[in-house]
């Protein structure tokens, strides 16, 4: 096959500039292997989500209520739009586990006798279902079992309403309702100390006194039906029986922590590759238009010979076009690939019956596309400049740039300088656009390290805020019912209690004006030690007096500010429907928090001084008989270790969120290494003739080099400010973008990030220097000065 001339000329420039090409391709490939990464595991999730919730009847409408008799259930049935409802039993217990030191907790779910629930169903991952009237077998969830190594006929030991009882796991299961579980008060799951368990539902109702009742029901609406219509109608019904104010699915805690992990993704999934994508595209787009500029007199000599401005232009596109295609390529297989991995990393922690990566065509054609549109749309410009030339004013070099005093002339600083250092100066100064574009390329390669770094260190700042300055007990306790403060000297008798601190905390359904949200008011002694709350400038806050004090995410979402008013209805026993004016905003990164002195808070209540948890100080040494002391009160409904607590929260954020930081910083720091030598490759094109000539004058190789790399340490050194600047930017639109109500990312950036993403650069640029300066050493002084054929 003979390939025609223009071909054939392609081909020997692609082979001329083959490491150009590659860190071009190698920074598009890294942009869309991020994109597709990040959206791919997106899609999957979602795709899971959706699948499984179908598949297994997650419903749609919830509510908790104290009892009410099953005849209820047929009310709730008649509500219009109502296509099924399913009435269960709830129970709150304590797991004893014989390897492990702390209590874990657990919650009993009825199933019904001798058939599938109607809303809810159980996924079988192994053993089997429960038999009617089985009353020592349960079924528990799958990521429990794994947790402990349980087997199938092992016996979990549990405390139900006060007495303990030896049950056998005869199934393994998973629930959509239960796809993120965590205990009482936890941000993330413990799945070691945190276990979810099925019980048939007449064994239930002996074990905790609710034969023939429930308090807890589920709903599923016709297609088109309006939830709010039937969650009122839910609370009219409920009412009576103690009923909480109920709630659709999208406040449901396991769904809510889904949707924001979800959230999160598409964020950061859309961020950095788009960032990514842009700097390739960009990159790709100075590359052909520098390219074309160095060939103006090649493509005068083509006008010249006959050939059309449209062949010269398909001749440039197809190399464009090259590198899209191989780019393209290595991005999508690496996307793929990372995907995969990604994706079953997080089957640690979204427990659906089937997750594997996938992604849609869109995805891969968006990311590619963008690519080709910003390269192919740069190149016409720049061929479009020189076709519009005549051939043969074309095929003449380009004018020199008119003489003119530099600035550094105008201020009589040119003295200080040598003459070598005056020739790069000049050089810089007297091509402002291209040191621009320059510039700019090599600090957005710098703000995307900075952008890279910044999760990790903002995540660090995050945990030192909650763990350090804000919750700063050791075990923090819940009970099962409020209890009276008296009951806190038992807790500060048991061993390695040094300080116990009372917690009051009740759930309500904030309001102000058309705006509302299900939280709890937490109430504290009016100068907490243990667990703080910190002002906007990070200080430890008294507890207001009179009034509520809200985090700022909370106050953002109810719209209210510091005097306004809002109206608190309380979701507990009487219910009462209390105003309270906000009289502090605070700062909370984790959550939706709203915080009250605590005697005036039961006041409010009509309550005496009642708690509903502690926060304790302990002695790590006496950790062993404290925890088995509270293993057998049954009262506590939950223990929280702060410590471990961190360690799970950094483990999920290290797992998820951090592996994709890391995934970033690898490709940022290609990234900058394909802009630098990209830019330095380009000037030594640029330059070859001039270079040669200023040797045969009689300069050495070292003055050479020093003209074309003094040039580019300039450009460095002014691109530094421009990367810091441009990093912040991103940095901070980041951290406005993951603003959301399960955490906030603080725009915190460590001095010693922006020194290492100063350090990668000036390591990209000595490697850079030296590929281009083994191709200074062997310039060819006659060849150079020839005029290109």
């Amino acid at each position: 096959m003979i390939l025609k001339p223009l071909d054939q000329k392609l081909l020997r420039d692609i082979w001329r500039i083959k490491g150009q090409m590659l860190a071009i391709m190698m920074v598009m490939a890294c942009g869309i292997t991020t994109f597709i990464m990040s959206f791919g595991v997106v899609d999957s999730l979602k795709l899971s989500q959706d699948v499984y919730y179908d598949r297994y009847q997650f419903a749609d409408v919830f509510a908790q209520l104290k009892r009410a008799p099953l005849s209820v259930r047929q009310q709730i049935r008649e509500i219009p739009g109502v296509s099924a409802v399913e009435a269960r039993v709830v129970f709150g217990v304590t797991v004893q586990v014989e390897d492990m030191a702390e209590p874990a907790t657990g919650k009993l779910i009825s199933l019904p006798d001798g058939r599938k629930p109607l809303l809810n169903n159980l996924y079988l991952r192994k053993g089997r279902m429960l038999e009617p009237d089985e009353d020592d077998a349960i079924l528990a969830n799958e990521a429990f079992v794994k947790a402990h190594g349980f087997h199938l006929g092992d016996k979990v030991n549990m405390v139900i309403n006060g007495h303990k009882r030896s049950l056998k796991i005869v199934g393994v299961v998973l629930s959509p309702e239960y796809v993120y579980a965590m205990g009482p008060g936890a941000l993330f799951p413990d799945d070691k100390r945190f276990g979810i368990f099925w019980m048939g539902r007449r064994a239930l109702e002996a074990a905790v006194d609710m034969d023939g009742a429930f308090n807890d029901v589920s709903v599923r609406m016709d297609r088109g039906a309006d939830p709010e219509e039937i969650k009122q109608e839910l609370d009219i019904i409920l009412k009576p029986y103690g009923g909480l104010i109920s709630y659709a699915r999208a406040d449901q805690q396991s769904h809510w922590f889904v949707e924001n992990e979800l959230t999160q993704l598409r964020i950061m999934g859309l961020f950095a590759p788009t960032i990514f994508l842009a700097v390739a595209a960009f990159l790709v787009n100075v590359v052909m238009t520098r390219q074309v500029a160095t060939q103006r007199e090649q493509i005068g000599m083509l006008k010249a010979v006959g050939y059309r401005n449209r062949e010269i232009a398909l001749h440039y596109l197809k190399m464009v076009l090259m590198i899209v295609v191989i780019g393209s390529l290595f991005g999508i297989a690496g996307g793929i690939w990372l995907g995969g991995g990604m994706t079953n990393m997080y089957t640690q922690f979204f427990h659906f019956p089937i997750l594997q990566f996938s992604f849609s065509p869109e995805v891969m054609v968006f990311a590619v596309f963008f690519c080709t549109f910003a390269a192919v749309l740069g190149t016409l410009i720049a061929i479009g400049q020189a076709a519009g030339l005549p051939p043969a004013e074309a095929m003449r070099p380009e004018s020199p740039v008119q003489f003119r005093q530099t600035l550094m002339e105008k201020v009589g600083l040119e003295k200080y300088f040598s003459h070598l250092t005056r020739i790069v100066i000049r050089h810089v100064e007297r091509r402002p656009v291209r040191t621009l574009f320059s510039t700019l390329g090599i600090g957005l390669s710098m703000s995307i390290l900075i952008f890279a770094f910044f999760m990790e260190d903002s995540i660090d700042y995050l945990m030192e805020v909650h763990f350090d300055m804000t919750q700063r007990e050791d075990i923090g306790l819940s009970f099962v019912e409020p209890r009276g403060i008296k009951s806190l000297e038992e807790i500060r008798l048991m061993p390695g209690v040094i300080a116990v601190e009372p917690i009051r905390s009740v759930a309500v359904f904030l309001k102000s004006e058309h705006y509302s949200k299900r939280s709890a008011i937490t109430g504290l002694r009016p100068d907490p030690d243990l667990h703080r709350i910190l002002d906007r400038d990070l200080r430890a806050a008294p507890i207001p007096e009179r009034g509520i004090a809200l985090s700022a995410k909370l106050a953002e979402v109810l719209h209210v500010k510091a005097g306004d008013i809002i109206t608190a209805e309380v979701l507990e026993e009487r219910r009462p429907v209390l105003h309270i004016p906000v009289t502090e905003i605070v700062e909370e990164f984790i959550g939706l928090s709203a915080f009250m002195n605590m005697d005036r808070l039961n006041q409010y209540l009509q309550e005496g001084p009642v708690v509903t948890g502690a926060a304790l100080m302990t002695d790590p040494l006496w950790h062993g008989p404290l925890f088995q002391e509270i293993k057998n009160i049954p009262s506590i409904a939950s223990m929280n270790i702060l410590q471990k607590a961190r360690e799970i929260f950094k483990d999920t954020m290290g797992e998820n969120i951090l592996k994709m930081v890391a995934t970033n910083i690898v490709f940022a720091g290609l990234i900058s290494f394909g802009v630098i030598y990209n830019t330095a490759r380009i000037a030594l094109s640029e330059r070859g003739r001039e270079l040669a000539c200023l040797r045969v004058l009689g300069l050495t190789r070292g003055e050479v080099a020093y003209l074309l790399f003094g040039e580019m340490a300039l450009i460095i050194l002014m691109s530094i400010p421009v990367g810091l600047g441009l990093g912040e930017l991103m940095v901070a639109g980041m951290a406005q973008s993951l603003d959301t109500e399960l955490f906030r990312v603080p725009a915190i950036v460590d001095r010693n990030t922006y020194g290492l993403a100063v350090l990668i650069v000036v390591a990209s640029s000595i490697l850079s220097f030296y590929l281009v300066w083994r191709q200074v050493e062997n310039i060819d002084l006659v060849t150079a000065q020839k005029g290109v054929e």
